[in-house]
C-alpha cells in the first residue's frame, strides 16, 4: 500500500495517527507483519551523519534509502504501508514489479489536496520544498489524479482517492 500526495498533503500526519508514529523514528515501524515506512525515518537516520551537508545534497541519499527500505520490506514478504510522493511513475512501476514478484498486488491511497493546502501543510510542519520542486510535483500530480479518477492507474491494482476530510476520518488500513 503506497500512500501518495503532494508534499504537505498530510501523508505523514495520517501515518502518525494510524500507527502512532512519533516522527523521531530512524527505522521502519513494525506492526505485526506490516512495515510502516515514512521518508522521515530515512531522513532521521541520515541526519546524524549528514547534518552539516545542505539539504539539497542530502535529499537524493535520503530518497534512495527510503526507496531501498520499501523494496527490502516488499522483497521480504511483508505487508507495507509506505509514504511516497507518488509523482514519479518509474518509482510506482518499480514497486509494483517487486510486489508482483512476491505474488502480491500494489494499492494506492492518494491524498488529493489543492496546492495551496499542500503548501500550508509544508509551512505548518516547518519543511518547505523549493518552489521549483513543488511546481514539478504539482505538474505530475494533475495527470496522475486524472488517471486515478478515470479508474485507470497502472501499475496499481487498486486506487482510493481521499480528500483531506476523508483522510482525517480513515481509521485503519487492513491487509487481506
Amino acid at each position: 500500500m503506497l500512500l501518495a500526495g503532494l508534499p504537505g498533503a498530510g501523508k505523514s500526519t495520517l501515518l502518525n495517527r494510524l500507527y502512532r508514529l512519533r516522527g523521531d523514528e530512524t527505522r521502519p515501524a513494525r506492526f505485526g507483519d506490516v512495515r510502516v515506512i515514512d521518508s522521515r525515518q530515512s531522513r532521521n537516520w541520515w541526519a546524524r551523519f549528514l547534518h552539516p551537508i545542505p539539504p539539497r545534497l542530502r535529499t537524493p541519499l535520503v530518497h534512495a534509502t527510503h526507496v531501498w527500505r520499501i523494496g527490502r520490506a516488499v522483497a521480504g514478504g511483508h505487508g507495507v504501508v509506505a509514504h511516497t510522493r507518488g509523482t514519479w511513475p518509474h518509482i510506482l512501476h518499480f514497486f509494483a514489479f517487486l510486489v508482483r514478484l512476491r505474488g502480491g498486488r500494489m494499492h494506492l491511497i492518494l491524498i488529493d489536496v489543492d496546492p495551496e493546502t499542500a503548501r500550508a501543510g509544508q509551512m505548518a510542519r516547518g519543511r518547505v520544498v523549493t518552489g521549483t520542486t513543488f511546481a514539478r510535483h504539482c505538474r505530475r500530480w494533475v495527470p496522475l489524479m486524472r488517471r486515478a479518477r478515470s479508474g485507470t492507474l497502472p501499475p496499481a491494482a487498486g486506487v482510493t482517492v481521499l480528500d483531506r476530510d476523508a483522510a482525517d476520518r480513515l481509521e485503519v488500513i487492513r491487509f487481506g
